[in-house]
């Protein structure tokens, strides 16, 4: 049968609690475990952050990055319409654009903006269409497709 008599804890599970700065035979006396004297050696010393003893300190040392990339961002383009009577397609798509190289081919959102005239009448089929640069297309007797 165990009784309370019995009961300890494993060995090794409890260690002697080392009390430094009790005289030169503790082992742990004169400057207590601390080294020689100096700044950090004091009670209550505190440094800056990032404080690295007077050497230049690393967040001055790296090389500033700005901002991030979004990894969910889509590649857009802007057309205006002005560009789009330069074009001889009847039907203007993204596809098209890419072909006679007026956006660059990574695009995947086109807008179609509204500075220029159009004269023309296409169909234009795009992700985004201004409120002026539909008003000039339906003007000039083509149609917009919002896609």
């Amino acid at each position: 049968m165990i009784t309370l008599e019995d009961l300890k804890p494993n060995k090794g599970a409890v260690k002697k609690v080392v009390r430094v700065g009790r005289g030169r035979s503790s082992g742990c006396g004169k400057t207590s475990a601390r080294g020689n004297n100096g700044e950090g050696q004091r009670s209550g010393r505190s440094s800056k952050r990032g404080f690295e003893g007077g050497q230049m300190p690393a967040f001055r040392r790296l090389p500033k990055l700005k901002g991030f990339n979004n990894v969910f961002a889509l590649n857009t383009s802007a057309v205006n319409v002005s560009a789009l009577e330069k074009l001889d397609a009847k039907e203007i798509t993204l596809e098209v654009l890419i072909e006679n190289k007026m956006v660059h081919p990574s695009t995947e959102v086109l807008r179609i903006l509204g500075n220029g005239e159009l004269t023309k009448k296409v169909t234009v089929k795009a992700n985004y269409v201004t409120e002026s640069a539909k008003e000039k297309i339906e003007k000039a007797g083509g149609k917009v497709e919002i896609v």
